[in-house]
């Protein structure tokens, strides 16, 4: 166990390669996003779990990534899978123990693998003490000042204070017994906090003070741009809300708000009194790069979720502009680049790039499309040596080192999600990227659960047999075995990592740059194949290579002179 206010322990593994003398680790780092509730089930429930973490850290340690960021593990309701938090210091039962998440972390870095965990400041669950409080205060109260209240429009405060919609479906206003109106941005039972209220900001560095005297390494900060709301509450307008769409607005009435950057820089003071270079990622959702850059100046945030490359089509000039875009606007502020190709709120990569219209703002995505998985898995593995090869950290959503597609037949009775009901069933929501991976067997749940006989929480579907841990350990054509060999030649070469990085002249549809001391990557994203240049020495190819050619749709590490 970590003393509280002690240095969490270093990592151990001594096949890391310090890419630049004395750069913070978090500059390079992969980090391996563990949505705790699909990733491993140690007590045999169907719900994955710590037991379930700690019994797979052999796995992350073997794969190579640096860190993991363990999606929300605090007693809730789970309205919202965890994001809807009823204590933001203890464990859910579900998951666990408070003992068992301090086992984890110690056991993860005797691995030399850093924690991060989630933190959810926008809202809290309508469970929690502070909002029962609120309740029960009334109206006026310092209790219920902790929370955004405010009385209705109409003749009787029968209406809504303002035009604000839910990103979940709906409106962001319920109304409760006494007549007044509560704030919720996402569902009903996620009360939006009052953060012009100082007792708020005052208990959230309490809680990071929390994690951070337990051993965590950092913070991944839930909905990072929302928080501040503009004075008076003004109407929206005709902009629509969804989970996840960035708004183009820079003056939006209640996201990325110029107060947000004040609280930051508190926490950045509360971080800084630890040892270890503890680190903040925020998701910010935000208009355009240079509003992503002022989160992470020099006394705000460390780094923040590249979404416009996770967004980005399948189109080289697009990609282009996006890696350009990103590292001059964040090298501006000293910032890294964190690249990102999945997550548990978008659709998987596989099934973006299978499909003939890729870019998207969001979960949402036109099933009617005609898929081709091979034509995705394809890209994605192309994709995912691209991204390892940026200057900057990586992060790697669990499952896409499987190749895993997205579910989209899951039944409507198995939905889970709030977005299912709150848009009246027609957004099937986030759940067909959730599902329980694969580790082993021929059957469900394969080897997520500790129970032969276990129902996971979401349906598996029969095609996770042939992508699972087990059947592509050792073959070097799969998924699993190309991300490993990635992230070993990323952890081996001292051009890969935090640096720079400069493009090499080549025909329009094919990305070519280089870093020093000697390594090229090429990407094939046209429908030609491309030659490469004579004399290179191949490192690792996402696919099989034409002779001397790159075929379309595939990537190429090389060493050069």
């Amino acid at each position: 166990m970590t003393a509280p206010g002690g240095p969490a322990p270093l990592p151990n593994r001594k096949d890391v390669v310090q890419h630049t003398d004395n750069a913070p680790w978090w500059r390079s780092a992969v980090i391996y996003q563990v949505y705790i509730r699909s990733f491993a089930d140690g007590n045999g429930d169907g719900v994955g779990d710590i037991a379930g973490i700690r019994s797979r850290l052999p796995y992350l340690r073997d794969l190579g990534v640096d860190a993991i960021w363990i999606t929300p593990w605090y007693t809730s309701p789970m309205v919202d899978a965890g994001y809807d938090v009823a204590d933001y210091t203890d464990i859910d039962p579900l998951f666990g123990t408070l003992a068992d998440a301090e086992e984890l972390i110690r056991e993860a870095h005797g691995h030399g693998i850093r924690v991060i965990v989630d933190v959810v400041p926008n809202h809290s669950s309508d469970r929690h003490a502070w909002f029962q409080e609120a309740l029960a205060a009334g109206p006026g109260s310092p209790a219920r000042d902790r929370y955004v209240f405010r009385d209705g429009r109409g003749e009787n405060g029968e209406l809504p204070p303002n035009d604000w919609r839910s990103t979940f479906g709906g409106p962001a206003w319920t109304r409760v017994p006494d007549g007044q109106w509560y704030l919720h941005l996402f569902a009903p039972e996620q009360p939006d906090l009052n953060w012009e209220n100082p007792r708020v900001r005052a208990d959230f560095e309490r809680v990071l003070g929390f994690w951070l005297d337990l051993g965590v390494d950092g913070f991944r900060i839930d909905v990072a741009h929302g928080l501040i709301k503009a004075p008076g509450l003004p109407d929206l307008g005709p902009d629509g809300e969804d989970v996840l769409e960035p708004t183009d607005r820079v003056d939006h009435p209640h996201w990325d708000r110029d107060g947000v950057h004040e609280i930051y820089r508190a926490w950045r003071r509360v971080s800084d009194r630890y040892p270890g270079q503890r680190v903040f990622v925020a998701e910010a959702w935000v208009a355009n790069a240079q509003r992503l850059a002022r989160y992470l100046r020099p006394d705000e945030l460390h780094t923040a979720f590249n979404f416009d490359f996770l967004r980005a089509p399948w189109d080289a000039a697009r990609l282009r502009d996006v890696v350009d875009t990103t590292l001059g606007t964040l090298g501006e502020v000293g910032a890294p680049a964190t690249w990102v190709l999945s997550n548990h709120d978008v659709v998987r990569h596989v099934t973006r790039y299978g499909r003939p219209h890729t870019e998207g703002r969001g979960p949402r995505h036109d099933v009617s499309e005609p898929l081709d998985l091979e034509q995705g898995t394809r890209r994605a593995r192309a994709a995912a040596l691209l991204m390892l090869a940026l200057p900057g950290g990586a992060y790697i959503y669990q499952g896409e080192e499987l190749g895993l597609p997205e579910v989209e037949d899951i039944p409507e009775e198995r939905l889970q999600d709030p977005v299912w009901e709150r848009s009246g069933h027609t957004n099937r929501g986030r759940d067909g990227c959730r599902v329980p991976i694969p580790w082993s067997g021929d059957a469900p749940p394969y080897g997520f659960s500790t129970a032969e006989d276990a129902e996971p929480w979401l349906p598996q579907p029969e095609l996770w047999k042939t992508l699972s841990v087990e059947r592509q350990s050792g073959d070097p054509a799969s998924m699993l075995e190309l991300y490993r060999s990635a992230l070993r030649l990323r952890r081996e070469n001292p051009a890969l990592g935090d640096g720079a990085m400069r493009w090499n002249d080549t025909p329009d549809g094919v990305l070519s740059f280089s870093r020093d001391p000697g390594f090229t990557c090429v990407v094939n994203v046209s429908g030609e194949p491309y030659e490469l240049p004579a004399g290179a020495e191949v490192l690792l190819a996402s696919g099989d290579l034409d002779g001397g050619r790159l075929p379309a749709d595939t990537a190429v590490w090389l060493a050069t002179s």
